[in-house]
């Protein structure tokens, strides 16, 4: 550990934020009344889809838009009326904004050079955080002579040097191949894992947020859906939002009837026993359906519509009491061609979700 690995570790600091609202006018609430806590050092990703306002939020603590009520502190401090320059924040923007003319050292080292930092500790700062990410090389070349993936290390490298208490990331790989995005989120992953920093991460993507994130912020409408683990999220999902937008293919949300013995679904096929009557939503993983198998659950019956082969696996569509479910089969899995599939739901596996607010209902069939 350096002494810039040091440094961030040290000024690592919480971000709480109460009764935050932002309003550009009375009918345009982007983020009403929001309460939470990030902790410090912990790597938090803001995800949702586009307009619910994690952009928003990132750029109110950032001190590039005004809050409309409420407060935010940075360790104990109130910084919702400050600058952004006095905030303690370094940010990492979507397109880079990168210097043209500016060499990759001067680009680095401008933030310290403003400050005032004397040039000795400019140089050992920059060339530190060059080594770190693999920029050593190219300290001379200018933005124009650089890859999009050596442009966004650049970027990150000049939030770094600041020797933040947070470093705010906007959707920064968005501009990058497939490729490159998935080798810049193993150096996040690994950047992070060094230096301790309190991150917070906007995307809207999936795979980034499950990957990366300490805990996942998921935004709808501004609202806080669900706040935890990517482990707890994906499995455990605290409503129907939550269940479709995490997964690939997303949890299969089934409209179902109680009558006080079982769950059913339109054509009266049986698919739990449930001591519940009234209209609920029944969500199942695609990868945790059995089909022509037995598990501790009832068999149902669905006519195949198509099939996508994905190399590693395959996803079935089927219609089953009117919706189309999909089903993820593992490598080697031989399903015939045939016009219907036996299917087997685990009880265990089984989430139920209110039909009206779409809340998950914990303990709808016992211990899981």
């Amino acid at each position: 550990m350096n002494a810039i690995d040091t440094a961030i570790r040290a000024a690592a600091a919480s971000i709480t934020v109460k009764d935050l609202t932002k309003a550009y006018d009375p009918q345009t609430v982007v983020i009403p009344p929001m309460d939470v806590e990030l902790k410090a050092g912990e790597f938090t990703v803001v995800l949702g889809p586009s307009g619910c306002g994690k952009s928003t939020l990132l750029q109110m603590i950032a001190g590039l838009e005004r809050v409309s009520s409420g407060k935010i502190l940075i360790g104990t401090r109130e910084v919702q009326d400050l600058e952004p320059k006095h905030r303690g924040c370094a940010m990492v923007f979507q397109n880079y904004a990168l210097y043209p003319h500016m060499t990759v050292f001067e680009n680095m080292a401008y933030s310290l050079k403003v400050s005032g930092t004397p040039k000795a500790e400019r140089a050992e700062r920059v060339a530190a955080v060059a080594r770190m990410l693999g920029l050593a090389d190219y300290l001379h070349r200018k933005p124009g002579q650089l890859s999009g993936g050596q442009r966004q290390r650049v970027a990150i490298g000049r939030a770094i040097v600041r020797e933040p208490a947070v470093l705010l990331f906007d959707e920064p790989l968005s501009n990058l191949d497939a490729q490159l995005r998935h080798d810049m989120r193993v150096e996040l992953a690994d950047l992070h894992r060094r230096i301790g920093a309190t991150t917070v991460f906007v995307t809207h993507d999936q795979v980034e947020a499950m990957t990366l994130a300490d805990r996942i912020l998921i935004l709808n409408k501004g609202r806080i859906e669900q706040f935890d683990t990517p482990k707890a999220i994906y499995h455990n999902p605290a409503s129907v939002f939550v269940a479709k937008f995490i997964g690939a293919p997303p949890m299969n949300i089934l409209p179902v009837t109680g009558d006080g013995a079982a769950l059913r679904l339109a054509d009266g096929q049986v698919v739990a026993n449930a001591s519940l009557t009234g209209t609920y939503q029944l969500g199942i993983r695609p990868e945790d359906i059995v089909v022509d198998g037995k598990a501790n659950g009832h068999a149902v019956r669905a006519a195949l519509r198509f099939r996508e082969d994905l190399g590693s696996h395959s996803v079935l569509a089927a219609d089953l009491g009117g919706s189309i479910v999909r089903i993820a089969t593992p490598f080697g899995s031989d399903i015939a061609d045939r016009l219907e599939l036996d299917l087997n739901f685990p009880t265990s596996r089984l989430h139920l979700f209110d039909a009206a607010t779409g809340r998950a209902i914990p303990g709808a069939f016992g211990a899981q």
